[in-house]
């Protein structure tokens, strides 16, 4: 997802870095790694800034203003602001910011910034924030697995607030009128999209065109899901498995019978939403926000079961959206008590219905505004314990995996695939080569 999207497909921390990540600055030169996290320069002479991301809709960024203003900290710690930051050109916005001395002391943002700031010395870490969760109770109703990938043998580096992940869906209307039923194996998948390509209809709907990296998600998806992933449990990329290479033999198979359309290769957000949207498609992988972006098809549109690969296992994808601190702050006590106070208050986007994304906190994925939708609570219950990030078939995140999200090496691969004419070890061979050329 490139571009913030009506009805969920937002800019997650899910497009990583975007390919910024390659062309960065080096912060590190820029005079914030000493910092000693009492500056008042991030501040705005006292003031806390907050920056935040547009997540969708502006009644979301309406909604986060009202929440930071009504922050009442306590004793003479700072008061907080409120700033957009609009995703183009976000990460020069940030970066120049901090070595500027005007960025903010805390923010949202993509789902690795806070990895590569760390690693050059900006980011203030989250030890103390979660001490104090643990205290209060917020610690034990995060979801499983979630707060950990935030874990560095540094400490915490940030704290999730939300999460993308890549889901299969299909249109049930569209299933029944065909009479067929719903695959939960790659062998079933595969004998349905045959059956629904007759029909004219997609049965993977994929895309890869510009601005359009799900391509490339539902691509570590499907390894994941026959357990694989892009590197090795310590962190080396390792994508010439066998287990990757049956994944990519599968999806080479269904580009070659026509089951993923050639054309896919050039398929944008909108092109692949529109064939949701026109009932062209009828199974594919898509953000939990499907049902906003195809508005005419969403009474249809329900969450499928998780794949069972072909080893008999299940897995998907997904990206762990974060709040950060900087070390540039008026007051470092005051960014994690302004940070824990807006954890504890999530619940207002969702309570409003101006989040389309999954929580983290158990407490909101079982409150009536957000589990009223049976989509929502079977992510929650089926996909979200089953889902891996980026780092798979380990599981702890690096700043390098923004230059993979972001960069040319998975992109060109997912390219490779959908236009077919080519084999899977061949194809895996480059992507490592080009992974090792990024992740150092």
């Amino acid at each position: 997802m490139s571009t913030a999207k009506s009805g969920g497909v937002t800019r997650r921390g899910f497009l990583g870095l975007a390919g910024a990540a390659l062309a960065a600055p080096a912060l590190a030169a820029c005079n914030v790694s000493g910092n000693s996290g009492t500056s008042n320069a991030a501040g705005g002479g006292g003031t806390l800034k907050f920056w935040d991301m547009p997540w969708g809709q502006p009644a979301y960024n309406d909604a986060g203003k009202k929440l930071v203003e009504a922050y009442a900290p306590s004793g003479e710690l700072p008061k907080a602001s409120y700033q957009v930051i609009q995703w183009n050109n976000f990460y020069q916005t940030f970066s120049s910011a901090i070595a500027s001395g005007s960025g903010p002391a805390v923010s949202s943002g993509a789902g690795f910034q806070a990895f590569q700031f760390a690693e050059q010395g900006a980011i203030a870490y989250a030890d103390n924030v979660i001490e104090a969760l643990k205290k209060d109770g917020t610690y034990d109703d995060f979801l499983p697995n979630v707060l950990d990938s935030m874990k560095t043998s540094a400490g915490y580096v940030a704290v999730p607030w939300q999460l993308d992940m890549r889901i299969l869906w299909y249109n049930k209307a569209i299933l029944d009128q065909a009479g067929l039923k719903l695959p939960t194996t790659w062998d079933e998948l595969h004998t349905t999209g045959v059956a629904l390509r007759k029909l004219g209809i997609s049965g993977f709907a994929i895309g890869s065109g510009a601005g359009n990296p799900m391509g490339s998600h539902v691509m570590v998806a499907m390894m994941i899901n026959n357990g694989g992933g892009l590197f090795d449990p310590d962190g080396k990329p390792d994508c010439v498995t066998d287990v990757n290479v049956e994944a990519i033999e599968f999806l080479l198979e269904l580009v070659n019978e026509g089951i993923i359309d050639k054309g896919s290769v050039s398929f944008t957000i909108d092109n692949v939403s529109g064939l949701w949207n026109t009932g062209k498609a009828a199974i594919g992988f898509y953000s939990p926000g499907l049902t906003g972006a195809a508005p005419k098809t969403a009474a249809n549109l329900v969450v499928a079961d998780p794949l069972t690969g072909p080893r008999g296992g299940k897995g998907a994808v997904n990206f762990v959206n974060n709040l950060m601190m900087y070390k540039d702050t008026p007051s470092q006590q005051g960014s994690e008590e302004f940070l824990q106070y807006y954890l504890r208050n999530l619940h207002t986007y969702w309570d409003n219905k101006v989040a389309s994304s999954i929580p983290v906190l158990k407490s909101i994925a079982d409150s009536p505004a957000f589990s009223a939708d049976p989509n929502n609570t079977k992510i929650v219950k089926e996909w979200q314990p089953i889902s891996k990030n980026y780092a798979a078939t380990g599981s702890t995140l690096f700043a390098g995996l923004a230059a993979v999200d972001g960069g040319q090496a998975l992109s060109q691969f997912t390219q490779t695939i959908l236009r077919g004419g080519t084999d899977a070890r061949s194809a895996l061979t480059t992507l490592q080569k080009g992974i090792e050329a990024v992740v150092q």
